[in-house]
């Protein structure tokens, strides 16, 4: 990623040191086996990355949940309205293996420690993800988790809803195990203060249709947006790496997804691993993921350590 001309970006560029001066002084800690329950395999974020990183992003979140709850009530007040509250929706983006779950299983847990400890929700876009029979059946298998293998008229609709403060609303859920929908099984989201909602593709804008008209975006219901961002040789290491570990560990499971995978070489893992980023995760990230990244209201770029090196804030 090219730096910011500080004059002419949208964004104010920081280093991490810089970043992490700005934080106040907090007692926010998470104890190493909370970490331990928040990383992603093979992610290797510690407490220092927390206080540095993850401890100042959630203070300027606090800031804008803040303010934008006075302009909400400011708003209804001259509107003369008497209605709640809605959540305050906040997007995570990024590529496949950048490390997109943790950074929001990190945010939510942080922000659940905020006075009045504030409900956080967390959902993923998986579960929005057409069956794997359906897939087939439209011939995009092997397009999975680009923006056409998303039901995405459901996923506009559960964010609509949820942002619309519906007591009750349900998200499909995904197995990373089973590689598919679970059927019958769902997330239950009731009424939270804060939803995260983290997926490859998030930031993607309203479509066009033929006749000119965009009708709306899940983008456009987001109050913050971070995107996980870092150099695309860096996070193709990184999937290899993650899709090495995973085969030991279906050996013995043959419900799992990578079991088909347990019996390669290394040599022929490794192959397979890189076919599948050169014909599918390379390329969604390429046309579709990082297009979006300047759409993001905060972009952490990690270094090839997976250590978060720039924070870009959205200025204007």
């Amino acid at each position: 990623m090219e730096p910011h001309d500080s004059h002419a970006s949208p964004y104010v560029e920081l280093s991490r040191q810089e970043w992490a001066d700005l934080a106040d002084h907090t007692d926010i800690d998470l104890d190493e086996s909370t970490l331990e329950r928040l990383r992603s395999l093979g992610d290797p974020t510690d407490q220092v990355d927390v206080r540095e990183v993850y401890v100042p992003l959630t203070q300027l979140l606090h800031l804008h949940i803040r303010h934008t709850g006075h302009l909400y009530r400011a708003s209804n007040a001259f509107l003369e309205l008497d209605v709640e509250r809605t959540p305050f929706v906040i997007a995570v983006a990024g590529s496949v293996a950048v490390g997109k779950s943790t950074t929001a299983r990190l945010l939510q847990e942080l922000l659940r420690r905020a006075p009045g400890s504030p409900r956080v929700d967390l959902v993923t876009t998986d579960g929005f993800l057409y069956p794997n029979a359906e897939l087939e059946n439209r011939g995009i298998l092997a397009r999975k988790g680009f923006p056409e293998s998303y039901d995405r008229r459901a996923l506009l609709q559960f964010v609509a809803d949820v942002k619309s403060g519906r007591h009750e609303v349900k998200a499909p859920v995904y197995s990373h195990h089973s590689y598919d929908i679970v059927p019958g099984e769902f997330q239950v989201v009731t009424k939270p203060d804060i939803l995260i909602l983290e997926g490859l593709n998030v930031l993607q804008p309203a479509r066009v249709h033929s006749d000119g008209h965009a009708g709306l975006a899940v983008s456009d219901y987001f109050d913050f947006s971070v995107y996980v961002d870092a150099d695309e040789d860096d996070i193709k290491r990184w999937f290899l790496e993650r899709f090495m570990a995973l085969r030991p560990q279906a050996i013995s499971d043959p419900n799992s997804f990578y079991r088909q995978f347990a019996h390669y070489t290394d040599e022929q893992a490794t192959e397979m691993a890189m076919t599948v980023w050169a014909e599918i995760n390379g390329p969604n990230l390429e046309l579709n993921i990082r297009p979006t990244r300047e759409r993001a209201t905060a972009i952490l770029h990690k270094g090839p350590d997976h250590g978060v090196e720039r924070i870009h804030i959205r200025k204007v």
